[in-house]
């Protein structure tokens, strides 16, 4: 049976970090992988998350199986978190959430429940989006279309353009919007464009799947999820999906949330009993840990705070990476409009520069980023931003 198989293409990201690996450039510069650093170049532990941990090892009596739904309690503070304590869908008791492993596993539940729902729905996704959606969504069985969402010539969004695909989409198809932080354009929605997009959405019936990867990242944790919450109140029906990765830096814990908001309760009971049987049949149980960890921050004052606080330095320490890149490609004489990077919000921005320009970078400094020029701004710091610039500036 093996013997008809042929090998898959290497992630091109998992590949950037084993050829970053190998380099023994002293000055080379990992702009590849999306994960927070510090200015060491780190990806630390947050002090909440250590905190809870001791508090966890302390009070946990068990390693029983917690059922596919996973932890009552976090899956009740994410939906606070989400859409806040006193929104109307959740004081209707309209939104039901199940734990997941990680944001990949929320989208990969979402999927089935779409397919379960619908089996020959199309999931209309930004150009760009994220790598693995279309491939997420395609291995559940779904086909995937793209609407206009990114200029790469004028590094703005294609609203209008978005605005007039929205309004040709089926009422039994799927729409992927991303909450905030744009993955990989770091382009988001403005609050009046957002306005928009849930009129459409509510006129014309499609589903929402929105994805919040990054709740946090770009402007707060209540301003990240203006869109989400504002959908929910003016749709009858939607999916998010949710990662506590990275803005609980728990990204090999592997815990994320996938949520679902329906007409009313009954009908929201009816499809969580669906989305129970996706569970089942895909993971049976969801990993505990890191779910134990973010209720016990959520529900303690406290260490809510001392994480919102920890959030605010990440937040503040990429929105600061942005404007420092743009600041030192002035200092280094590039006359090429770069303050669009500074705009823009969350883990990534593409630099606008070609394959060719990439490649270049890798080979002659040992900057590495993907071949579209999509970069990780965790990964600039104050020791490296310097040659970062200058090298830019060189291959320019």
């Amino acid at each position: 049976m093996f013997k008809t198989l042929t090998a898959m293409p290497a992630d091109p990201i998992l590949g950037l970090l084993t050829q970053y690996r190998q380099d023994n450039h002293s000055q080379k510069i990992d702009l590849g992988v999306g994960v927070y650093k510090d200015p060491a170049g780190h990806t630390p532990i947050l002090e909440c998350v250590k905190t809870a941990e001791k508090m966890r090892t302390e009070t946990e009596t068990t390693k029983v199986y917690i059922g596919p739904t996973g932890s009552e309690s976090f899956n009740q503070l994410m939906s606070e978190l989400a859409f806040g304590q006193s929104h109307t869908a959740l004081l209707a008791d309209r939104i039901r959430t199940v734990s997941t492993p990680g944001g990949t596993g929320a989208l990969r539940v979402a999927a089935e429940f779409i397919k379960s729902c619908n089996p020959n729905a199309v999931i209309w996704v930004s150009d760009p989006t994220w790598a693995n959606h279309t491939g997420l969504f395609e291995a559940a069985g779904l086909t995937v279309k793209t609407y206009p969402y990114y200029d790469y010539d004028t590094k703005t969004l294609k609203f209008d353009q978005m605005v007039d695909a929205l309004k040709q989409i089926n009422k039994d198809d799927v729409v992927l919007l991303h909450a905030c932080c744009h993955n990989p354009s770091g382009m988001d929605l403005t609050q009046s464009q957002w306005d928009e997009v849930i009129s459409i959405t509510a006129q014309q019936g499609f589903t929402p799947l929105i994805d919040m990867a990054y709740q946090g990242f770009g402007d707060g944790v209540d301003e990240d999820a203006y869109g989400v919450r504002q959908m929910a109140a003016a749709v009858e029906e939607m999916i998010l999906c949710s990662s506590c990765s990275k803005n609980f830096g728990l990204y090999r814990e592997r815990i994320g949330a996938c949520t679902i908001v329906a007409d009313n309760s009954q009908a929201a009971n009816v499809a969580f009993s669906v989305l129970l049987y996706v569970v089942r049949c895909i993971y049976s149980m969801p990993p505990a840990h890191g779910a134990a960890l973010v209720e016990t921050i959520l529900g303690n004052p406290e260490l809510k705070q001392a994480w919102l606080n920890e959030l605010t330095v990440m937040r503040d320490r990429i929105n600061g990476n942005r404007q420092m890149l743009v600041s030192k490609l002035i200092e280094n004489g590039v006359e090429q409009d770069f303050s669009f990077i500074a705009k823009q919000k969350g883990m990534f921005s593409f630099l606008g520069i070609n394959p060719e320009q990439v490649e270049t970078l890798k080979q002659q400094h040992s900057i590495y980023m993907v071949g579209s020029s999509r970069m990780s701004i965790a990964g600039i710091s104050e020791a490296n931003v310097d040659y970062l610039a200058k090298s830019i500036a060189t291959i320019l």
